[in-house]
């Protein structure tokens, strides 16, 4: 798996949501450093077990329109002398 970057913009965005939110729901500052080591500790050491649910719930999503699909295609099927 390749790591987990993002663009200087949407970096920047996220550090700005760490420092809000530690200034918000912590009560305390947190530098502009500190921040951006705190989210790269995330994308490295964190970001896969995100990145995993992610992709599980993809593969959830698809493989019950997957059976929508399957379900669709058998109605459609006609009836023959023999049986699959």
């Amino acid at each position: 798996m390749s790591p987990i970057t993002f663009s200087r913009e949407e970096k920047d965005r996220i550090i700005g949501r760490i420092k809000r939110y530690f200034s918000e729901e912590l009560d305390q500052e947190i530098g502009q450093f500190d921040a951006e080591f705190l989210l790269d500790f995330f994308a490295e050491d964190i970001g896969a077990y995100f990145y995993n649910r992610g992709l599980y719930d993809a593969q959830t999503a698809l493989s019950a329109r997957l059976d929508d699909v399957q379900d669709a295609i058998g109605q459609l099927e006609r009836p023959t002398e023999f049986r699959k």
